[in-house]
């Protein structure tokens, strides 16, 4: 009545193993947007401290591009509100920095299509 159950833990690794590994890549993406999160939101930070002090949004732009250290610089798309000639003194400037992560889990291109786009913002007051 006993059958032989040698190939038993093989067959269940088997059907296991892929989602296993889905879930692996999963949480490196994760990982991997979250790093790029942290360097877009500290270069963001520095960059809107040159609105603050009256630097020009070349000037800004390229700050940003230079320091941008998590990922192709290129691809970073920076924003700056108001412009250089509306900035008045005691008034705010932000900052807005977004930047393209293409994930490599299958099931996320899927859902999210080709790109995810992350964005970080900072505002300081103009002085």
């Amino acid at each position: 009545m006993f059958r032989s159950e040698k190939g038993q833990s093989v067959v269940e690794f088997a059907l296991v193993i892929p989602l296993l590994m889905i879930m692996l890549v999963g949480v490196f993406d994760v990982g991997r947007m979250m790093y790029s999160y942290t360097g877009l939101h500290f270069t963001a930070q520095e960059t809107v401290r040159l609105g603050g002090f009256g630097y020009t949004d070349e000037e800004i732009t390229n700050f940003a591009k230079n320091h941008f250290q998590t990922g192709e610089s290129d691809k970073l798309g920076i924003s700056i509100s108001p412009t250089e000639s509306n900035r008045v003194s005691g008034e705010y400037v932000t900052v807005k920095l977004s930047y393209p992560i293409t994930p490599f889990t299958p099931f996320a291109k899927q859902v999210f299509g080709d790109d995810i786009q992350i964005t970080a913002d900072s505002t300081i007051r103009v002085e």
